[in-house]
C-alpha cells in the first residue's frame, strides 16, 4: 500500500483556501476509489486558522487571514518557511483508528526531523512536536487532522524557518505558556527541500508502523 499513495510537491505558495477545495475534492475521489490516497506538501502566504475548539480569545491580533477549518485543535499559522503537509489516507483500508493515526503520524514527524539531527518528541496530553529550547520546551510542528468518510484530511506543519513573530498574533494551539520553535531557532539550517527529502524517506516506516499498530489493537 506504500506504493499507492501519491508524493506531491506544490512550490512557491498555495492559497489556503484552493488547497482546502482541492483536498476536499481529493477526500472525495478517494473515497469513491477513483482517486490514490495523497502526501501533499505545501507553503501557505501567512494567515492564521481556526481548529474546531478555537476559542475566540486566543485570536490576539488578527493581523492576517483567519480561516475557520474542520480540523482538530485551536488557533494555529501557516506561512513561508513552514512546511504545511496534507495527509490524504484511507483509514478503511489502514484500520480505522483516528488515536492510532494521530499517534503514527506525529512519530513520522519525529522521525524525519530525528534524520536532520533534530531531538523531537511528543508530549502526553499535548498535541505536536517538541523540542529543548535554551526558553525551555517549545512546540516546533503541530497536528491537525479532519476524518471524513474514514479518509483523513489536514495533517501537520513544521516550523523551517518563518518568522516566528507571526505566532504572536494567537496563543498558539492554546498554549501559551510555551514558546514557539523552528528549525532555524534552534540552529539547524536544513532547508524545506532537505525537510521535504526526511519525510519521504521515513514515509514507508509511518505507513508500516501504522498497519501495524492497528492490527494489533483489532486482533
Amino acid at each position: 500500500m506504500i506504493d499507492d499513495v501519491e508524493w506531491q510537491v506544490t512550490p512557491g505558495l498555495t492559497d489556503y483556501q484552493a488547497a482546502v477545495a482541492d483536498m476536499e475534492a481529493r477526500a472525495e475521489a478517494i473515497r469513491a476509489g477513483t482517486a490514490r490516497e495523497r502526501i501533499w506538501l505545501v507553503e501557505h502566504p501567512p494567515l492564521y486558522t481556526a481548529g474546531t475548539s478555537a476559542d475566540s480569545a486566543e485570536l490576539i491580533d488578527p493581523r492576517f487571514p483567519v480561516h475557520a477549518t474542520g480540523r482538530g485543535g485551536r488557533y494555529t499559522y501557516h506561512g513561508p518557511g513552514q512546511r504545511v503537509g496534507y495527509v490524504q489516507l484511507d483509514l478503511d483500508r489502514r484500520g480505522r483508528d483516528v488515536r492510532c493515526f494521530v499517534h503514527q503520524l506525529e512519530q513520522w514527524v519525529i522521525g524525519a526531523l530525528g534524520a536532520l539531527g533534530v531531538d523531537a518528541r511528543a508530549v502526553e496530553g499535548r498535541v505536536g512536536i517538541w523540542v529543548d529550547t535554551p526558553r525551555g520546551e517549545a512546540k516546533i510542528g503541530a497536528i491537525g487532522v479532519r476524518v471524513r468518510r474514514w479518509v483523513t484530511l489536514h495533517g501537520f506543519s513544521v516550523n523551517a524557518d518563518p518568522d516566528l513573530d507571526h505566532f504572536s498574533g494567537i496563543v498558539p494551539c492554546g498554549l501559551s505558556e510555551f514558546p514557539v520553535a523552528s528549525l532555524a531557532s534552534i540552529g539547524n539550517n536544513a532547508s524545506l527541500d532537505a525537510l521535504d527529502s526526511a519525510l519521504r524517506t521515513t514515509l514507508p516506516g509511518f505507513l508500516a508502523a501504522l498497519a501495524k499498530a492497528c492490527e494489533k489493537k483489532n486482533s
